[in-house]
């Protein structure tokens, strides 16, 4: 079984924005999940909430702008990330030459789940992963310049 899925999207606006999407609370909502709570520090304790599948906990583990972020999150909705098998999302952006910013996200660790577990875990997330980039490019592609910074 595989341990990490990859993903990469090149989107249309300058990395400063593209940051503030994938780092701000309120527009992480609008792309990943339907609410989203954390303070952008490392440690920083946080959580994602799918409304058809509940809150999933979650650490900041690095913060490094505008090129990188990452946190590690529960696979159990509603447990707390030490009582649940966790993965580690990191997120890089890259500035083009011609304005635009590639995104890649890298979600790794489903090699410590049990592996009936894993198999399930890591379809759902590669699935997932493509809906969720998708969302991100869509919200900036739709966001007025003055919105972001």
């Amino acid at each position: 079984m595989r341990d990490s899925i990859q993903r990469e999207v090149v989107v249309k606006a300058p990395q400063e924005r593209v940051w503030h999407v994938l780092t701000e609370p309120a527009q992480v909502a609008r792309w990943f999940g339907q609410r989203a709570e954390f303070e952008l520090r490392e440690g920083a304790p946080a959580r994602f909430r799918w409304d058809d599948y509940g809150w999933f906990s979650a650490r900041i583990e690095r913060v490094e702008p505008p090129t990188s972020f990452c946190f590690r999150w529960a696979e159990d909705p509603d447990r707390p990330l030490e009582d649940s098998p966790s993965t580690l999302v990191e997120f890089t952006l890259t500035a083009n030459h011609d304005g635009t910013t590639t995104v890649r996200v890298v979600e790794s660790g489903f090699a410590r789940f049990p592996t009936e577990r894993q198999r399930a875990a890591y379809e759902e997330h590669v699935d997932g992963w493509q809906l969720e980039l998708d969302e991100l490019v869509a919200l900036i592609d739709a966001l007025p310049e003055a919105a972001t910074p």
